[in-house]
């Protein structure tokens, strides 16, 4: 059963709602078929124009497709969506209404572009924090499109099919038997994969016809973390016509699960973190373009950001605030095997490996937080790191050692990710005062190994660093006039959530200013 508060939240949430909504549930003798149609029940308890009906021929799994009006939206669900992914459910509903955070009319009409049929599954773990984005997008996109078909499928209750496919990351999404996308990801980069995989309609285009005419603006923000949101509102507090081109509200900060260092803030988590920074920026005079990529920057005295899709917007100001992402190690076998064995993310992928031997590459704070949580889950922990000593909080390092399945190994400098085509069985590296190379058993690897910063749009615009990280002056300006540059992706130090705020401000101040006296 649900619980009544949260049953009083859905009613003032479905309260609006116009079509009439059936939870068509698949009879199963499944022993999580009560469980299941109890939580339905429990939903549909919140409106009068849900129901549920559970009917058709009895199934091994359990399941149930959303129905609006009698027919299918092409939404299902495989598994008892609880955890993080009962708010793909509540979202699905609330969405085939019409209602929600959905794509605006550009991103529509790519969605609609793309050649049918599509029928897609996406494997979850419940406990993963990255699954529900990737479900929720997919889910959109088939409620948009009239011949795309979507299933969520709980990895924890299909595991011999989890196995048959070599999952060992998720969220995985397949097509068929054929692994079309593993890990994180935003709408937008998961429409690019669709529209590389299954190609566009007969004379459709993403754009839908003619490119549309240029908007102008006086500052356009590229890039939707705590530094490109700040700098965003900075802009429009002062009166400038601002855009903010993202593929995601939050970005890296999405991913984070405890924030206890964001000062006057005591704790928050990630996507609650991500949840506030869209509604703040959102209260102000701000055009928010989510689910974008910016495919080009051309410069001038008013800068062109050409987005994937057709867009282009004009500003003789631009902020970029593009981020990092997760850095690689570069070494044989790492590529061939993510999502199969190597992985980046313990919170969202730790639960494979209950029982297995895994290795933590990296000891800074990140590496040694996932190397305690995994040994939580795992049965055994081999922490890698390539200095002689971690570089972790002495707080965090006194708790590793504390734990009998945990072995460090310092001075060490990955070589090889081992492996065949049913995954990682082990990791090389060598020993770097003695340069000898040493083997290591285990079923996956997860790498922890820092940022690498999201710079490549812009290489030969603005001044790099040998790390690739953007040059700027203490005022946020870059090698390029009328172009700033703000957090993780600059060269300013120390890449945290409360800096990267504070350089967004900066950065937008600066530009206001340098606005004003005509620099």
């Amino acid at each position: 059963m649900l619980d009544p508060a949260l049953v009083s939240q859905l009613k003032d949430l479905y309260g609006s709602l116009e079509g009439e909504y059936t939870l068509l549930l698949q009879p199963s003798t499944d022993t999580h078929q009560q469980e299941l149609k109890e939580m339905l029940e429990g939903l549909a308890s919140a409106s009068p124009r849900i129901k549920v009906v559970e009917q058709g021929k009895p199934f091994d799994s359990i399941q149930f497709e959303l129905l609006k009006n009698g027919a299918a939206t092409g939404v299902r669900f495989r598994g008892v969506p609880g955890g993080h992914e009962f708010t793909s459910l509540v979202l699905a509903v609330l969405n085939a209404d019409g209602k929600g955070k959905l794509p605006d009319e550009a991103v529509r009409r790519r969605v609609k572009a793309l050649r049918g049929p599509i029928e897609l599954r996406t494997y979850v773990s419940l406990s993963c924090t990255n699954c529900p984005d990737v479900v929720q997008a997919l889910n959109q996109m088939a409620l948009l499109h009239g011949d795309f078909r979507h299933e969520m499928v709980d990895g924890g209750l299909a595991e011999a099919e989890v196995s048959r496919l070599g999952i060992q990351a998720v969220p995985a999404v397949f097509a068929g038997d054929k692994l079309l996308h593993v890990g994180k990801s935003s709408f937008d980069e998961l429409l690019d994969v669709l529209e590389g995989h299954f190609g566009h309609q007969q004379g459709e285009q993403p754009q839908g016809g003619a490119a549309p005419e240029p908007k102008d603006y006086d500052v356009v923000v590229v890039g939707g973390g705590p530094a490109g949101v700040s700098a965003a509102i900075y802009s429009a507090r002062k009166g400038l016509k601002t855009a903010l081109v993202a593929q995601k509200i939050g970005g890296q900060v999405r991913e984070t699960v405890g924030i206890e260092n964001l000062i006057s803030v005591p704790y928050t988590e990630g996507l609650k973190l991500a949840a506030d920074l869209d509604k703040h920026v959102r209260t102000y005079a701000v055009d928010v373009l989510e689910d974008r990529r910016v495919e080009e920057i051309r410069p001038g005295e008013k800068k062109e950001i050409v987005i994937k899709g057709g867009e282009v917007l004009r500003a003789p100001t631009l902020i970029l605030a593009t981020g990092a992402r997760w850095r690689e190690l570069g070494v044989p076998g790492e590529k061939e095997h993510i999502g199969r064995g190597v992985a980046f993310c313990p919170h969202c992928d730790g639960p494979f490996y209950k029982g297995k031997r895994v290795a933590v590459v990296g000891g800074g704070n990140s590496g040694v937080e996932a190397a305690i949580d995994l040994a939580g889950i795992t049965s055994h922990v081999t922490l890698f790191e390539f200095l002689d000593v971690l570089k972790a909080d002495e707080v965090l390092v006194r708790k590793l050692k504390s734990l009998p399945n945990v072995t460090i190994v310092t001075n060490a400098r990955t070589t090889e990710v081992v492996g065949g085509a049913s995954g990682v069985t082990a990791i090389r590296y060598m020993d770097r005062p003695t340069e000898k190379i040493h083997e290591v058993a285990l079923d996956g690897v997860f790498v922890q190994i820092g940022l690498v910063p999201n710079s490549a749009l812009v290489k030969g615009l603005v001044d790099t660093n040998r790390f690739g990280e953007i040059v700027i002056d203490e005022r946020c300006r870059t090698s390029a006039p009328g172009i700033y540059a703000a957090g993780d992706v600059t060269t300013v130090p120390f890449k945290q959530i409360v800096i990267a705020m504070g350089e967004g401000a900066k950065a937008a101040l600066t530009a206001f200013e340098d606005r004003i006296r005509g620099r």
